[in-house]
């Protein structure tokens, strides 16, 4: 952070991500509105962000949102090929340092872990040669499922990064486990990874 020139707050270091390429993939969840200060506060730190949604993520927050923050087009078909070259989008994930999934779903987890990709984001996902973020966030009793957390594991396995859902009010109007992480949380677990190695370009 710096120092604001008039006295106020703390700025951000524009130059602390500087070079490093990051996707972010918004699956459908209430959490999805959250995704948009992470994407901001990566932006402000310098770092190039490209998003990309699920259908079910688009009823919760707009594509024009995150192409509002970044200043970059938004990915939400798997064919979609106006003004891109690449109609499966694949490319995208080569340039990428860093891949962050937030809110990452039961269903997302669940594709990943049996390597299905019959989306635009799961495909991009089996596709990604860097690190992978995965900040998850469901129903309590969805979490706490062994087999999203049997799948969660197999992930870890094969070196997919996690920041842990919290503890707290729910969609669902209930108390638990399952609560998207706040956004610094997974800023700061993004930038200690990204920070790991220079900018692949």
């Amino acid at each position: 952070m710096t120092p604001d020139s008039t006295g106020g707050a703390m700025r951000p270091d524009a130059s602390l991500l500087s070079g490093y390429e990051v996707v972010v993939g918004v699956c459908g969840g209430i959490a999805a509105y959250k995704v948009a200060s992470l994407v901001s506060a990566l932006v402000q730190r310098g770092a190039g962000v490209t998003v990309a949604m699920t259908s079910a993520a688009q009823r919760f927050i707009t594509p024009l949102t995150f192409q509002s923050l970044t200043a970059r087009q938004v990915f939400t078909d798997l064919w979609e090929a106006e003004n891109y070259h690449d109609p499966q989008h694949l490319n995208l994930t080569e340039a990428a340092d860093l891949f962050i999934v937030a809110p990452a779903t039961a269903n997302m987890i669940g594709k990943m872990a049996c390597g299905l990709a019959d989306d635009l984001l799961s495909t991009m996902m089996l596709s990604a040669a860097c690190p992978v973020l995965l900040a998850p966030a469901m129903n309590t009793r969805m979490w706490e499922n062994p087999i999203v957390q049997k799948n969660l594991e197999s992930l870890r396995s094969r070196g997919y990064q996690v920041t842990p859902p919290g503890e707290g009010w729910l969609a669902c109007r209930t108390i638990g486990a399952g609560r998207m992480a706040e956004p610094q949380q997974i800023l700061d677990q993004a930038i200690g990874l990204l920070r790991k190695s220079p900018p692949r370009r």
